[in-house]
């Protein structure tokens, strides 16, 4: 970027809120703009103004806003830009059409079919990015030779497939010109197995561009991967997308004479590189301003601290962004973004909602940062136009923000400065809040002053920032506190020393520009092409020249288009990339040689097997040297060395730091005199004490006490982070504390589960990550849990509390207990639950316990899997631990563990566990998580003192207890304003007839309930049973629902709440009982009647539709998502999971090569949901086609019973099994069977529809127009760290 000579280079971030600009100028000086992206009153485009006026500037003549600016003193442009991701996040992209394989015309909005927010009843999930769908009649499926099959085609993988239908071009030809006729002019084909064989989605986009559609996009060109889902949201987003970014790119280039023509424009894409306009694209340009800050700080302080592995901290004003750079991008391949799964090289960038705008609650006792921000308008209270109280008003109160250092661009004239005054103002209500619960609340203390709230919720921001930066690091085996801690966004600089204590980390960098950062990277970054294409071949000698070959067949591709953009071969440097699995897993890793060479056992582009293995022992803890390795993908990174060397350094000091003003800022304690330097007058070498702050035009840095700042040779600042001084917490109620607390034990929890999904080796806890981990205090009472899998709220702390009723006092220290019996509080046998007992010095008894529940795939039975439809005892169902001392004295019994689970075999017609070694290792996966618990709370009992850790575990608990009071104080007093009784009442039906009966009494002055079961029907001969702790999950998870906001979930939610089972029910059966189906379908109904009780929405299917298949050879499980209830205000979700599941599902390209199954349908059950004022959700078809032999099983519900309507809706349809022999007889399965099928077969699933709400004669009142005012957007959350907390709560 550094020549020619004597022109401008500009690098321009233009973000949601401010647009920077940085520019080397002829000379080599640079010079840095900062200004609103949006001000239609002065410009129409913030870029182009940022360039006018530093060319105005450096030229000294007036350069009217109204012509076109000259470009011959410019050489190069450079651009990263929210505009993809605002059309994302506003839904105001492309009018676009999708074109699916006949039988999926459903398939994107149904997904994976597990639901964004697991406690919300309206399942509110982002709309799809197409308006109309066509369906395509073709069908490519993957050979398997079976007799009759025609002649097989090669696929671009190496798999060979069979067309079973070409395309028909002559009945999509006019369905084309209709979509024309209604005015769309953009398309997205997705085709089923076009990763591999795309002739038929190029037929397709062929016709439609003779047509005259102005954008196709295939999405075997967007991302030629496996799995049609993701690679079908990614071509609609390319679709919906591109068309607008190219009209942007249109619009800027006018403003300039030549529209730009000979001058350099590139833009930066996800992956970190940068791309000319013309291969800029919708799907690859959502984090394209984000990325230019890991560029940034990855060439700058990266490189300043000697190599030391840095996490990017970029605070803004709606969220944070976190990110890790430790000698190379780290990417991911696939990330949500605003609800859509997008398949392209991204940089892994988590986004949390914490940001200077996070708007600050009170809530039941809880301090509450985000994640609702105030947004650029109205903005903060102290921006003068009506806003809420946010993180910048607080830091404004604490006097570490300084008005005077800020522009006169607040209130409606946008002529003021900020308001200390509105800050105060706003934040004196929330404390008003905060200290009549001190006084009045359950444990009276003095009130606080105005600082110590600001202070408190400041404290509570900067906990929940640190959460994703561990997650993040201790994610891949790193330790957050071997970190630099590179600090950039205009907020971060205020909370910078505070973030980096909490973690451990003794260096902070921040460098001069950090206000523009994103910018600088731009300047700093280079260009990059990257090519990539599916492969299914073994890891292995005789595939190495294959190998070989594809990738020098990449890499010319990647070297040509480089070239052709004007680099020479010697700036231009290519990586090489294999994506590996082990064979039987789902965990791929992107992984390069590039530090491993090519020895005579390895491929001549570098050793990928050492690199895999070495990456994968680091991320997980083990390697399986006897299992083969897959390649799914090949990929070659080409690089463009184009990026400007920025040569300037500090001016050197000239004696002591000028102090520009003394204010008074708040610590911990207090006010204390705080100097205030400017960063411009600043030298190397100088040394700067903390507290003081350090202002320049862009961002404000605060130097904590304990710390040191001092001025590096290059500018930057570098901070040296002292120890926190001892500050001493009581054991009495802090509401400040109490936050910090219940975010520490959560991240206790959280990293628990890191542990267990690194060193567990099952498919089950490794990749579908359905395990929970907890803590719990000296009672057995659940203080967090993690992640939070409904069926598993609560029931642990019931096995917990049984084992201490059990051992009483033959617990001692080195034991570890092991049980699955549902009479001690277990769900079902496959899910082992593994608890250690925790004993501190001087203490007789455990001062807490930890636990980690995770499902086995086998633990022996009548059935693989553990799982089968037909059981009638408990024993048939698999091995049975009631309390079983795992570890003993320190000691594993594995002789006594391998006994126990192959005992079923014993049995007539049952078997031991059929994954023995499994087993093993996942129990010692679960003793290692529980071991890092125990670490991490010994930690926080060092840092605060055992009584204070226990007083808090039990103000937790009391928190979450105040919530539920509230809700059903409000509910009773609800129903007493209306003339109702406080005592109400529901029952539904399994379909085999039993009654499950609630009544529910309010007591409205404690705010407490009794929640009677009696009168439920009588323990089945079946496997319907559901163990008391599956009622109490249930329990647990309506209570958080009907909340209806974020609180903890522990044994305080049930405190205000007596429960009532019978003995002998179906809820409470005898020990003996079979359980497996009251897991997943009891459990279901135990919902749908307390949420009747309420009243609160119509049923939703009430049902898992399990679906099982097997043979000698192979086995496969699925859940099948239907239709969701309506409620007051809100349609029921079609084809989505509900309440006691949210599991993924399989997607149809991978259940089709893994499995002997054709999918012939998977799409919505039009009409199945109940009508009413609101609608309710329509269940699902799917047909399974089966191409070998094979048992197929069903455990399904509601298929004699429909889902109830509420308040004159009506029900939603049953659900129904059908089995459609090869000769065409026609057989409805029933609820519940196993039946032999076989090929030529079809299974037909038709899951049941939600109930309606409301007369279906009173209409529903009409959407908002377009462009009318709407709620804001929840607030998107994205990255690595998102997309496993999504995976785990879709289990």
């Amino acid at each position: 970027m550094g020549s020619p000579e004597g022109r401008f280079h500009f690098a321009i971030d233009r973000g949601g809120t401010f647009t920077d600009v940085f520019a080397q100028c002829p000379g080599g000086h640079v010079r840095v703009l900062k200004l609103l992206s949006e001000d239609p009153a002065n410009y129409a485009d913030a870029p182009t103004e940022g360039i006018r006026r530093i060319l105005e500037q450096e030229g000294g003549m007036p350069l009217p806003r109204d012509r076109p600016l000259d470009t011959s003193r410019i050489a190069s442009i450079r651009m990263g830009t929210t505009v993809a991701t605002n059309a994302l996040l506003e839904r105001r992209g492309e009018r676009v059409a999708l074109l699916v394989t006949r039988g999926f015309r459903d398939l994107l909005h149904v997904g994976t079919q597990a639901r964004e927010d697991l406690f919300d009843l309206a399942v509110p999930m982002p709309e799809v990015l197409y308006e109309e769908v066509l369906e395509v009649e073709e069908r490519v499926v993957l050979y398997r030779g079976e007799p009759g099959a025609g002649t097989p085609v090669k696929g671009r993988t190496g798999d060979l497939l069979e067309v079973q239908q070409p395309v028909d071009l002559g009945g999509l030809r006019g369905k084309l010109e209709g979509l024309l006729a209604r005015g769309i002019r953009s398309l997205a084909v997705v085709l089923m197995h076009s990763y591999t064989w795309a002739q038929h989605e190029q037929q397709v986009g062929a016709l439609a561009q003779e047509l005259g559609f102005t954008h196709v996009s295939l999405s075997s060109e967007a991302m030629p991967m496996v799995r049609i889902v993701p690679r079908g949201h990614t071509a609609c987003a390319d679709a919906y997308l591109t068309p607008t970014i190219q009209r942007y790119v249109q619009g800027f280039r006018r403003g300039f004479q030549g529209q730009l023509k000979d001058v350099r424009v590139l833009f930066m894409r996800s992956d970190g590189g940068l791309a000319p306009t013309d291969s800029f694209s919708g799907s690859r340009a959502v984090l394209s301003g984000p990325a230019g800050g890991v560029v940034g700080y990855s060439a700058t302080t990266y490189r300043v601290e000697g190599g030391q592995p840095v996490i990017g901290f970029d605070m803004g004003g709606t969220s944070t962004d976190v990110s890790r750079y430790a000698g190379e991008f780290e990417h991911v391949f696939e990330a949500s973004t605003a609800g859509v799964t997008l398949q392209a090289p991204q940089l892994d960038i988590n986004t949390v909602a914490a940001g200077g705008g996070s708007r600050l609650f009170f809530r039941s006792g809880l301090f509450v940062v985000g994640p609702e921000s105030a947004g650029a308008h109205p903005g903060p209270a102290c921006y003068r136009k009506g806003g809420p109280v946010t993180v910048t008003d607080a830091n404004l109160v604490l006097g570490r923000l300084l008005p005077a250092s800020f522009p006169c661009i607040f209130g409606p004239g946008e002529d003021q400065p900020l308001s200390p005054e509105a800050s105060r103002k706003a934040l004196e209500a929330v404390a008003t809040e905060v200290n009549s619960f001190l006084t009045n609340g359950p444990c009276p203390a003095s009130p606080l002053s105005l600082e110590e709230v600001a202070m408190g919720f400041v404290r509570v921001a900067n906990e929940a920032m640190c959460r994703p930066i561990r997650a993040l690091t201790q994610a891949r085996g790193h330790d957050p506190s071997a970190h630099v801690l590179a600090c950039f966004g205009g907020a971060g600089g205020q909370h910078a020393c505070a973030i980096a204590r909490a973690l451990g980390m003794d260096t902070v960098h921040i460098h001069r520009h950090s206000g523009l950062l994103s910018a600088l990277g731009l300047a700093l970054a280079d260009v990059v092409h990257e090519a990539q294409e599916p492969c299914s071949l073994p890891y292995a000698p005789e595939t190495f020249m294959q190998l070989d070959q594809r990738l020098s067949c990449l890499e010319e591709q990647c070297v040509d288009a480089l070239r052709a953009q004007g680099f020479p071969r010697s700036q231009i440097s290519t990586e090489s990339f294999l994506h590996l699995r082990y064979q039987g897993t789902d965990c791929a890793l992107m992984v390069s040689a590039h530090q491993h060479p090519a020895t005579a056992r390895s491929p001549r582009a570098g050793d990928f097997g050492a690199a895999f293995v070495e990456r994968y022992m680091r991320e997980f803890g083990f390697v399986i040297p006897e299992r083969p390795v897959v390649v799914d993908d090949v990929r070659v990174r080409g690089t463009g060395r184009s990026g400007l060397r920025l040569e300037d350094v500090a001016k050197a000091q000239t004696g002591p730091p000028r102090v520009d003003k003394m204010t008074q800022c708040y610590f911990e304690g207090g006010y204390q005199e705080t100097p205030v330097y400017l960063l411009g007058e600043l030298g190397f070498g100088h040394k700067l004490q903390g507290p003081c702050l350090i202002i320049d035009s862009n961002s404000t840095i605060l130097v904590e006490p304990g710390c040191q700042a001092e001025v590096t040779e290059t500018g930057d600042i570098r901070i040296s982070v002292g120890a926190e001084a001892p500050s001493t917490v009581g054991a009495q109620l802090d509401p400040i504390h109490l936050s910090i607390f219940s975010h520490r034990f959560m991240s206790i929890a959280e990293q628990m589960g890191r542990i267990l999904q690194r060193t567990a080796i099952s498919t089950n806890i490794k990749e579908r990550l359905d395990f929970s981990c907890a803590l719990f205090g000296p009672d057995g009472g659940l203080v967090s849990n993690a992640p939070h899998i409904p069926v598993h709220l609560g029931a642990m702390q019931e096995t917990v509390q049984f084992q201490i009723q059990q051992l009483g006092a033959d617990l001692h220290p080195g034991d570890v207990l092991l049980s699955n019996h549902p009479s001690a509080g277990g769900s079902h046998l496959p899910d082992l639950t593994v608890i250690t007992p925790v004993f501190w010095p001087g203490q007789t008894r455990p001062v807490f316990y930890v636990a980690s529940r995770g499902h086995h795939a086998d633990i022996g039975g009548i059935t693989p899997g553990s799982m089968p439809p037909h059981s009638t005892t408990l024993q048939q169902e698999g091995a049975v631990f009631l309390s079983f001392k795992l570890v003993q004295g320190g000691v594993f019994q594995e002789e006594a563990v391998t006994e126990a689970l192959r005992a079923p075999g014993k049995i007539p017609g049952c078997s031991g566990t059929r994954n023995l070694h499994d087993n093993l290792s996942d129990l010692r996966a679960q003793v290692a998580a529980n071991q890092k618990g125990i670490q991490l709370v010994g930690e926080l009992i060092g840092q605060y003192g055992l009584d204070v850790v226990q007083a808090y575990m039990g103000h937790i608990q009391a928190n979450a207890e105040l919530a539920v009071r509230d809700m059903l104080r409000a509910f009773g007093t609800s129903r007493q304003a209306r003339g109702l009784p406080l005592e109400v009442s529901a029952e539904d039906h399994m379909d085999d007839g039993s009654p499950i009966r609630l009544r529910v009494q309010i007591n409205l002055s404690q705010g407490s309930a009794v929640f009677d079961f009696s009168g439920t029907g009588p323990e089945v001969f079946g496997n319907l049973n559901a163990p008391r702790a599956i009622t109490l999950s249930a329990l647990i998870y309506c209570l958080r629902c009907l909340v209806g906001r974020d609180i903890p979930l522990n044994q305080g939610c049930l405190a205000p709440v007596r429960v009532v089972i019978p003995r002998g029910s179906i809820l409470d059966p005898s020990p003996e009982a079979a359980v497996v189906g009251g897991n997943v379908l009891t459990s279901q109904r135990v919902v749908d009647v307390i949420l009747r009780a309420f009243g609160a929405c119509a049923a939703s299917q009430g049902c898992m539709n399990n679906v099982t298949l097997g043979n000698a050879h192979m086995g496969y499980y699925e859940t099948v998502a239907g239709g969701a209830g309506a409620g007051p205000g809100w349609h029921g979700r079609s084809g989505v999971h509900s309440h006691m599941t949210n599991t993924r599902i399989t997607d149809p390209e991978i259940l089709e090569s893994r499995y002997p199954v054709i999918l012939r349908r998977f799409e919505l059950r039009l009409g199945s949901g109940g009508r009413g004022r609101f609608r309710g959700g329509d269940g699902v078809i799917r047909e399974l086609l089966f191409r070998e032999e094979a048992l197929l099983s069903v455990l399904t519900e509601r298929r004699a019973f429909r889902p109830y309507g509420l308040h004159g809706g009506e029900p939603g349809a049953r659900g129904l099994n059908l089995l459609i022999r090869k000769d065409g007889r026609t057989v409805n399965l029933g609820g519940k069977t196993s039946v032999p099928v076989y090929p030529g077969d079809v299974f037909c699933l038709h899951t049941p529809g939600g109930g309606g709400y409301g007369d279906p004669d009173d209409p529903a009142p009409p959407p908002p127009p377009p462009g009318s005012p709407q709620q804001p957007p929840a607030f998107p959350e994205r990255g690595s760290v998102y997309e496993y907390r999504r995976a785990q709560e879709a289990v």
